[in-house]
């Protein structure tokens, strides 16, 4: 790929109760334009298993699609302050995800991540309640869409 698409990824994990049915969902923009959007069922986990879930599949996809540039958005502060090491991740669990996380970022060339709200992350929200509902992983590949026709103040700044 070339360094100057831009890959952005929008991340969500969910789960109904704590633990319950969880699901990740990643919506891919690649300048800024939809993308690809990912689902995976988790079976049942915690909300945080989840979040993480998410930014793990985004990270492994962009590199085996060959991006080596990412910037990730979620509606998780407690994810995006951990990542950026503003927060100790505490538990077990989280810790061999956080762990795994930082081994993908460190194979890329550029990384950033930022806390949009929720509002901001519908797209992968629905991707992560998709997984849920059906119990399944998908990959939905977004229709074509020419640059002029995307809405005006739709991307996020930097």
């Amino acid at each position: 790929m070339s360094d100057r698409q831009s890959l952005a990824a929008f991340i969500d994990g969910g789960s109904r109760g704590n633990p319950g049915i969880a699901g990740a969902g990643v919506h891919l923009e690649l300048n800024g334009i939809p993308w690809r959007g990912l689902y995976r069922y988790l079976g049942s986990r915690t909300n945080n298993f989840a979040e993480y879930s998410a930014l793990l599949d985004a990270l492994q996809y962009a590199l085996r699609e060959g991006h080596r540039k990412i910037k990730v958005y979620s509606d998780s502060e407690l994810l995006v302050r951990q990542i950026l090491g503003q927060y100790r991740v505490k538990n077990p669990v989280l810790q061999e995800l956080y762990r795994e996380a930082q081994d993908l970022i460190r194979r890329l060339d550029s990384f950033k991540i930022q806390h949009v709200p929720r509002e901001q992350n519908r797209a992968a929200d629905a991707l992560a309640n998709r997984a849920q509902d059906e119990m399944a992983n998908g990959e939905v590949e977004y229709p074509a869409k020419k640059p002029e026709e995307k809405k005006p103040g739709a991307r996020i700044k930097d």
